[in-house]
Parts: C-alpha cells; structure tokens; sequence
C-alpha cells in the first residue's frame, strides 16, 4: 500500500508527459486522480494503523544492491503517520488551486507537482538511508524549476540560492550516510539504529545530519534562503515549500539525529534549544518589519518552525508530540495563508500592504477566512495552533525554564505582526482606488481553502486522536535516546 501511495504520483506525471500541450483540462484531471488516489490510499493506512504498536508498520521491503547492503524498504510509524497523511491531504487542494495561479506551461507544471509528491512521500516512509537520500534530493528538482520558471521577477536567483543552500548541508549528510552504511555493512534504518553504540556521541556525524535538516528546517542561521524563495515561488509552489518540504528537516532531525545519536543529541540539545529560540525571536522581529504580505509569511515561518525544533530538543514526549504536531498545524495555517494572499495577487497583482488598506469592505468573506488563519498562526484558543504550540512550551519548559520563557515572547511579537499584516491590509481606508474594485473570492477558491479551515477547527478542539496516534513511537524513541518519560 504505501508503495502504490507513493508512486501513483510518479504514474500520474508520466501520462501527463504523454499527453498533447493543447490538453490542459485533461492533465489537470489526471493530476487531481493521481493526487487524490495517493490520498484515499493513506487513508486506508490510517484506518488501519495500529496506535498501540511503537515499531513500523505496512513494512515493504525488496533487495536492491545487496552488494553494498542497499535495500528498498518503506514503513509508518507514529512519528511519521501525520506528515505522510498532511502530504497526500495538501496536494489535491493545491492542484485545485493551481488552475487560478498557473497559466503557461501546464504540462511541465503538473508532472512536476506529482513528482515532488512521490519525493516528499518517499522521504517520510524511507527506512534505508540511502533510499531516503535518493528521494530527498529528488525533492529539490521539481521545486528548483517550480521556483524557477513559475516564480516572480528574481525567480531564477531564488531557485538557485534555495538549491545551493540545500544541496550544500545535503553533501555533508551523505558522507555521513556513507560512512555509517560501510562501516555497518548495511544502510537499514533499524538495523543502524539498532547499532547506535556505535556513534551515539559522535558529533561530527551528528552534525553533518542536523546541519542538512536545520538548513531545510530552516533555522536561525541557515534561514535566508527561505524568503526568497517564498516571495518569488509561485503560490501552488510556497504552499508546498511552507506546508511540507520545510517539514521533512524537521522530520530529519527526529528520524535520523535522536534514533542514530542519542547521546550527541542530549549532549547538544542545549545548543539546539538556543538556537530554535534564537531564531523565533528573529523571524518573529524581522516578519515585522516587511512591507510584502509574503515575504512577512515566510519571515513567520522561521519564527514558527523554531518551536518545533525546540519542542523535538526538549527531549521529553511533551516536547516532541507538540513538535509533531506543530508540524500539521504549521502546514494547515500558514500553507492557508500563502494561499489566501495568492487570491489577493491575482485580484490586485500587489503584495505590498502599503497599497492595501480597508479591502474587508470590497472582499468581507475573504476578510472572514482570512482571520481565521491569521488567529491560528497566532495561537488562539480553540484553534490548532494554541494547542502544538502550548504543548511545546510545557515540554520546553521542563527542558529548560529559561529559554521558554524567550519562547513564550514570541508568541506575544507573532500576534503583533500577524495582526498589523491584517490591519494594514483589510482595515481602515483604501490607499488606493484599484482596491474599490476588487470582487470577494469565488466558491472554487472557498472550497479550497474550507478543508483546511475544518482542520484547523478540528485539531483545535479535539486533539486527543493526533496525540494518541504518535505517543507509542514518541515514546518508544525517547526511551532509545535514554531520557526519562515526563
């Protein structure tokens, strides 16, 4: 099953790549198929998962270079369930989307989406190193020419610095995938975990993975990459970079660091921590600054993803669950916001919120949808953001005190700049007549979004599920990297 989950996608691009230019409305059919195939799949996966059983499951494994101890093997466990069912749920909504925002060059556009869903989908289910290695830098291609055809004015600067950036940490990573599958005679994700007495202090290998992560996570300060690349990328392309693609540097550091490096990672964990408040409190002052609704999105993005590196080197299952599950919550809300200020563009062609202004007037349903994003981004009540994020801050603040209580401030600056960019845009007067003749978002843009806003409610209000899906495996984990469960 997850083979056929993870490489409809792949058959999906191969007959759109067989299909006549003039075609347009056939290959979206086929991509939207192929995108919601891959989702009905998973959602067998989870209907039959098993949340009591810390190990993987729907294990697929086959020989492929036994010479060198290099195998084909998937599985799900709890850590990855979520991130793989956030994959295949995101991708049809954004194909759907992608008819409004793309309109050259759909052929090439469409493969390349359903590319990077077999990408993404092979990086989270992977359990052989070098299996892993192959699908996470086959993820950077479709995204590099997404950026970079489809993008803005600097596109092909955006698109080259987000390649050298991740290629640069990726090379590290793959001496240290090499030196580890030679010297163990296998690159089996559990037969290497399983042999972690091995390098469980080794630093140098435990940087040259954390590094690759940390740059694709991004954190503070391998992050510049990133605002470039949102601002440019087209809207389909900064759901997909925002909502999944940053999240498997996440993913990386849970999967790879804590299982193979169990003592490199306590030993600096406090360095880690640093560094993820550092960076919250960063992306948080610098997102206010921006006069671009955009780039203030991917400048929040650093901010928030650094609670999630905070929650994953909190080391404790508070910490690492909310990590978890801010992982969703980020995909859910900020993928929302980058693709309600893509409706806004292709109304208005602007992203400068100085030429805004009092648009709630002109567009009062968008208005509505769009405050709802911005309040679960900003961690209100009742809404999914508050609970990834309050649950990190428990774990953290087991962790350490100090340092959470850096973190909590940034919470505080995220309401600040998430509610001006509302202000400045939908509040107050007009600045300029083109925005007296905008028209309100039309019913395939709410439907859409609506899937997204459910969720957001849904999580929000009854989180115990998500939670009870992963606490077998966070706790199996933590219990490998030698901490005591709290």
């Amino acid at each position: 099953m997850l083979s056929i989950i993870t490489f409809v996608p792949l058959l999906g691009a191969l007959l759109i790549a067989a299909l006549p230019r003039t075609a347009v409305s056939t290959m979206r059919l086929v991509a939207m198929l192929a995108a919601l195939a891959s989702f009905i799949g998973s959602l067998g996966v989870l209907f039959n998962f098993d949340p009591t059983h810390a190990g993987y499951q729907f294990i697929e494994a086959a020989v492929w270079i036994p010479q060198h101890g290099i195998g084909y093997k998937v599985g799900v466990d709890g850590v990855s369930i979520w991130l793989l069912m956030l994959t295949t749920f995101l991708f049809p909504i954004v194909i759907a989307a992608s008819a409004g925002a793309i309109h050259e060059r759909e052929k090439e556009y469409y493969a390349l989406m359903l590319l990077m869903e077999t990408a993404t989908l092979g990086v989270f289910l992977a359990l052989d190193m070098f299996l892993f290695y192959v699908f996470w830098e086959f993820a950077l291609v479709p995204m590099y020419f997404i950026i970079g055809i489809w993008g803005g004015a600097r596109r092909v600067y955006a698109s080259i610095k987000f390649f050298i950036y991740t290629m640069a940490g990726s090379a590290l990573m793959l001496v240290a995938i090499l030196f580890m599958g030679v010297t163990a005679g296998t690159f089996d994700l559990e037969q290497l975990a399983a042999q972690n007495s091995v390098w469980s202090a080794n630093t140098l290998l435990f940087l040259a993975f954390a590094i690759a992560f940390i740059i694709k996570v991004p954190l503070f300060p391998f992050h510049s990459w990133l605002p470039d690349a949102h601002t440019e990328a087209p809207t389909p392309g900064s759901v997909i970079l925002a909502a999944v693609l940053l999240k498997m540097g996440a993913y990386g550091l849970i999967r790879f660091n804590l299982s193979l490096f169990p003592e490199a990672s306590r030993q600096l964990a406090p360095l880690m921590i640093a560094l993820s408040v550092i960076g919250i409190l960063y992306g948080a002052i610098v997102a206010f600054a921006q006069s671009d609704a955009k780039r203030l999105i991917a400048y929040s993005s650093v901010s928030h993803m650094g609670y999630i590196v905070l929650g994953i080197f909190s080391l404790n299952q508070l910490g690492v669950q909310g990590a978890l599950l801010q992982m969703i919550n980020h995909g859910l809300s900020t993928g929302g916001l980058f693709m309600m200020i893509g409706y806004l563009y292709e109304r208005r062609h602007t992203r400068e919120m100085a030429r805004l202004g009092g648009i709630w007037a002109q567009m009062p349903l968008y208005g509505a949808l769009m405050l709802i994003f911005v309040l679960s981004s900003a961690g209100l009540p009742a809404l999914n953001g508050f609970v990834g994020e309050f649950v990190i801050l428990q774990g953290a603040f087991q962790a350490n005190p100090l340092w959470t209580a850096f973190a909590v401030l940034g919470m505080v600056l995220s309401a600040v700049y998430l509610l001006t960019f509302f202000q400045k845009i939908f509040l107050g007067e007009s600045r300029d007549a083109a925005n007296d003749t905008l028209t309100d978002i039309n019913r395939s843009e709410v439907l859409a979004v609506a899937p997204l806003i459910v969720l957001c409610f849904v999580i929000g209000l009854y989180s115990l599920p998500f939670f009870n899906a992963m606490s077998a495996s966070v706790n199996n984990l933590l219990a490998a990297v030698g901490v005591v469960m709290r």
